[in-house]
């Protein structure tokens, strides 16, 4: 299989991206971006770029994720996503402007993110990360663990946490337990930024952490994984910035 045939595989389909911007070169340079971005992350893509709104809405097309710039040209970037709501299309909503004013506005229409210009590399790759989280279909990328004749690919979204014990590696999910020999190292090169080293022998999701202690921390299961010394500070760092990014 080729590498773009694995990445097309990661995913029912490419992203579709649409991206509604008024100004030539900043829209050449935002879909280069964008498409970098999921290449990077492992997902196909499929980007569409219009200069106004009417041309979006003319399109008839339906996106995961539509990035809109608020001034445009006839219909504002507002108006095409409330009239994109209104025909029940359940996309992503990133919005970029110059002018921080229409934060709140933006938000009412359910807004994952709002960039204000000048758009850097972080703040889009922010935006995007956080947008594909809040998308179901993109989270069933899977890991690929093989035990003798026996192979499993194990959803990414279920893994709770994976340990490292005696050579083998123990990948604990909702339902059930994956034990092979391995690395955490090279586990955790397939896994994506829910998951945190907190310990040489302990990778964990930090979509299901409920509670942390001094030398631990509390998955959903009730299961306690170890948190090393010199990455507690980091690790309620992470865990801070994690969960403020999911209520921004």
């Amino acid at each position: 299989m080729d590498r773009n045939a694995e990445r097309l595989g990661m995913a029912e389909r490419p992203i579709t991206v649409a991206i509604c911007e008024d100004e030539p070169y900043f829209l050449e340079q935002l879909g280069k971006n964008v498409r970098h971005f999921l290449d990077v992350e492992g997902y196909g893509s499929r980007i569409l770029t219009f200069s106004s709104g009417e041309a979006l809405l003319d399109a008839g097309q339906t996106f995961d994720i539509l990035l809109a710039d608020i001034r445009l040209p006839g219909k504002s970037g507002l108006e095409v996503a409330r009239q994109l709501c209104s025909g029940r299309q359940d996309s992503q909503l990133i919005f970029i402007t110059a002018y921080p004013e229409y934060a709140a506005e933006a938000f009412e229409l359910d807004a994952i993110h709002y960039i204000v210009k000048p758009v850097s590399e972080e703040k889009l790759s922010h935006a995007l990360k956080k947008a594909l989280r809040h998308m179901p279909r993109t989270d069933c990328r899977r890991v690929t663990v093989a035990k003798g004749a026996r192979t499993d690919r194990i959803p990414i979204r279920d893994i709770l946490y994976c340990e490292s014990l005696d050579h083998r590696i123990f990948v604990h999910t909702q339902m059930a337990e994956y034990a092979y020999f391995g690395t955490l190292e090279k586990l955790e090169k397939q896994l994506d930024g829910r998951f945190f080293r907190c310990h040489k022998s302990y990778l964990v999701n930090l979509d299901y952490v409920v509670s942390r202690q001094q030398d631990s921390a509390t998955v959903t299961n009730g299961d306690r994984v170890l948190l090393a010394r010199r990455k507690r500070q980091e690790f309620s760092r992470r865990l801070l910035d994690y969960f403020r990014e999911e209520v921004l």
